[in-house]
Formats: structure tokens, C-alpha cells, sequence
């Protein structure tokens, strides 16, 4: 017996029994595969019950659970949403009365794609990447198709990264003054293109130079020398040269030198000797006023040539070398290891000199005085014998009458 109904007469009588009686079952096979429905958010969603034009009494499940969200249910089955958020997300099925599934689908929402925004690094003469940021938060996946052109010039592919979302072009034409990016994002939802325009020449930038290193110049205790290479990504050294400015500062300080060049290594002469000092260099197209500077390379630390000397083993050493007071080296100086000390002689001296000299301004005033006061004297003698003369004479002319 079992034999017979596993033959394939039988299996066939079987299934047109089956077709002719129950059609609602037939449904129920042709129609229980699930696909993906979607919706937009903030709106009403309509969910077909399948295919089938059948009016039947249904029932429908949000994952697998008789809660919904706020619906309602037409005379053909379908299942109305409204005014949907993300909760109402999920896979939906509907029942007949008996519980048989006839249809599932998977809803996601979301809104269709907006305006990009987008931006565009060019490290050398012959590479672009223009990568974009969607303006609004569609939750849904997108597809991306770019292209890019110069004035007058056909639109060129620029090879897209979805996962990243940037695009590269190579070797676009640098001699067009204004270049053209368009950008079409599509989701399920509907599309959005997006033009931007820009200017190489202007946002030519390049990467920031490698291997930098500064050491000390024996022998020099205020010197330094910095040494680099080219960004790898700046491969025509001699058609496009770079120009590098090197900055330096002692450690703690505020104020930065700076020095130009356009071959290294550079030395600095300035140091201050025994500190240390921070390095910086970056680099920008020499030819190409417009261009943009790269970004600072990694700060480095880096101290002067100093003189070690060794103290004579029979000569008696100091306690302070001992129990030194600052064992910081980037702070210790040649001066005096007492501030308040050195403070204190420095005002005894200025008092002294202050005394010295209203020492020497009374003296100088005492001598004034005094020769003012004999040129009085001697004036006043002076006038005395010529009234004497004056009346000897006078005695001399009326005496013989």
C-alpha cells in the first residue's frame, strides 16, 4: 500500500483532487514566499494580502504577534498602516480564519534620498577623491553612479567606493580652470542628483612630508638639523617641486621661528642650548600661490649638542651634585641655583648706586654754592673801592678852595 501511494499516478491523482477542492490551499503555496515592501515614514503603508482577488476573511500578525500598530483592514484583506514609524517595521503575515498563512512580506521604511554633501582632496597633479555625506538620514540602502568632467569636456566615470562613499578620478585635466562632480543617489524610495563644482588648482593640498627626523650638530651647541622626504603620494618631484616651512620652538614657549626651503636636510642655528625643542614641517606646491599647505607632520622632540665633561677624581666634589636641586634637564640653566639670593644682591647694589649718587649731586651743589657765594663777596669789594675811589676823587678836586 505505501508503495502505491508514493507511485507517480497516484501522487498526480492526489494533487488535482487537491487543486479542484481546495484552491484557497493552492493559494497558500503559490502565495507564501516573502518578499520586501517599501514604505515612507510619516505616511500610511498598504500591505496586499497576496495576490489573490479571493475576499476572504483575514487575520493579520506583526512578527509573528497579533499586536499592531495603528491600521485597519479594507474588505479585500489588505492591511492599512498609519501614519507609520520605525516600530512598524517587521514582517507581516496574513491568516484566513482557520489559521493557514497566505502571504508574508517585509516592511522597511524610510524617505528617499536627499541633496549631498560633498568634498573633494586633490594630494598631487594627477589624483582627485570626492567623498559625500547624505544631507538627510534616509535608513534605507542607496546606490551611488558619479561622473566628472572640465569645461566643454565629457562627462569621465569616477569610480565609486558605496562603502566608503567616495569616488577616485585619475589624471584629470589640472589646466581647466572649473571641473564639474555629479552624483546620483538612488534607493527604493526615489532619487536625488547633485552637482558640485570646484576649482583643483585651489584645493591642491598635499600630504604631509615622511621620515622627518632632527638630530643634534656635534660640536654646535645652538644648532639642529632637519631632515625629510616628499609625501609618497607626490610622485613627480622635478615637474611639480614642493616648498617646506620648518617651525621650531624651545619646549614651553609660546612663540614658533619658522624657516623656508625647498631642499633638506635644513639646519637650524638659533637653538637654545641645553633645551629641548619641538619640530614641526609641512609643505606646499612651489609653483601654485593657490594651493593650500599641507598639515603639520607629527611633532618631534629634539635637544642641542651639549659638552659632557668628567670632574677631576682628585679635586673634592660639591654635595649638590649629590642631591641635585632640579633633576629636570630640559630646565637647567648655568645661573645661580638661589633666585632670592641673586635678587637680594642685585637691589643692595641699586641702593648703593642711588646713595652714590646723591653723594655726588650734594657735593656738586655744595661747590656751586660756595663759588656762588665768593663771587658775591668779591662783587661786593669790587663796589666798595670804586665808591672809596669815587670819594678820594671828590675830596681831591673841591680841597684847595
Amino acid at each position: 500500500m505505501p508503495g502505491l501511494l508514493s507511485s507517480p499516478v497516484c501522487l498526480t491523482v492526489i494533487w488535482f483532487l487537491s487543486w479542484s477542492l481546495c484552491p484557497s490551499c493552492a493559494q497558500i503555496l503559490t502565495d507564501e514566499v516573502s518578499g520586501v515592501q517599501y514604505g515612507h515614514l510619516e505616511s500610511n503603508v498598504t500591505l496586499a494580502c497576496g495576490k489573490s482577488q479571493i475576499r476572504i476573511p483575514v487575520v493579520w500578525h506583526l512578527n509573528h504577534s497579533s499586536a499592531l500598530p495603528w491600521h485597519k483592514v479594507t474588505s479585500n484583506g489588505s492591511l492599512i498602516l498609519m501614519h507609520v514609524d520605525h516600530s512598524a517595521q517587521g514582517i507581516y503575515s496574513c491568516y484566513d480564519n482557520q489559521g493557514l498563512l497566505l502571504h508574508s512580506v517585509k516592511l522597511r521604511l524610510g524617505h528617499p534620498p536627499g541633496l549631498l554633501s560633498v568634498s573633494c582632496q586633490v594630494p598631487n597633479h594627477t589624483y582627485v577623491r570626492c567623498s559625500w555625506v547624505e544631507s538627510v538620514a534616509t535608513f534605507l540602502p542607496a546606490q551611488y553612479n558619479a561622473s566628472f568632467r572640465g569645461n566643454g569636456q565629457e562627462w569621465r566615470p569616477c569610480v565609486v567606493d558605496i562603502v566608503r562613499k567616495h569616488c577616485d578620478v585619475d589624471r584629470p585635466a589640472f589646466w581647466q580652470t572649473i571641473h564639474t562632480l555629479r552624483i546620483t543617489a538612488t534607493n527604493a524610495l526615489g532619487s536625488e542628483t547633485t552637482y558640485a563644482r570646484f576649482k583643483l588648482h585651489e584645493l591642491l593640498k598635499p600630504d604631509p612630508p615622511e621620515s622627518v627626523l632632527v638630530k643634534e650638530l656635534e660640536g654646535f651647541p645652538k644648532r639642529l638639523i632637519v631632515s625629510w622626504t616628499f609625501p609618497a603620494s607626490w610622485p613627480l618631484h622635478d615637474a611639480f617641486p614642493l616648498v617646506f616651512q620648518i617651525r621650531y620652538r624651545p619646549l614651553g614657549s609660546m612663540y614658533w621661528s619658522e624657516i623656508y626651503s625647498e631642499e633638506s636636510p635644513v639646519v637650524i642655528f638659533d637653538a637654545l642650548a641645553g633645551h629641548l625643542h619641538q619640530v614641526q614641517i609641512r609643505a606646499r606646491d612651489e609653483v601654485n600661490a593657490e594651493s593650500q599647505w599641507s598639515e603639520w607632520s607629527p611633532l618631534l622632540l629634539a635637544r642641542p649638542w651639549e659638552v659632557f665633561t668628567t670632574p677631576d677624581p682628585t679635586e673634592e666634589v660639591p654635595p649638590e651634585l649629590f642631591f641635585p636641586i632640579n633633576t629636570k634637564p630640559e630646565t637647567s640653566t648655568a645661573k645661580s641655583h638661589n633666585p632670592v639670593l641673586e635678587d637680594e644682591g642685585s637691589l643692595g647694589l641699586v641702593i648703593l648706586l642711588v646713595l652714590f649718587s646723591v653723594v655726588i649731586l650734594i657735593t656738586v651743589l655744595s661747590l656751586i654754592y660756595v663759588m656762588w657765594v665768593r663771587q658775591r663777596r668779591h662783587d661786593h669789594v669790587t663796589k666798595q673801592e670804586l665808591t672809596s675811589m669815587v670819594d678820594f676823587k671828590h675830596l681831591f678836586l673841591i680841597g684847595p678852595f
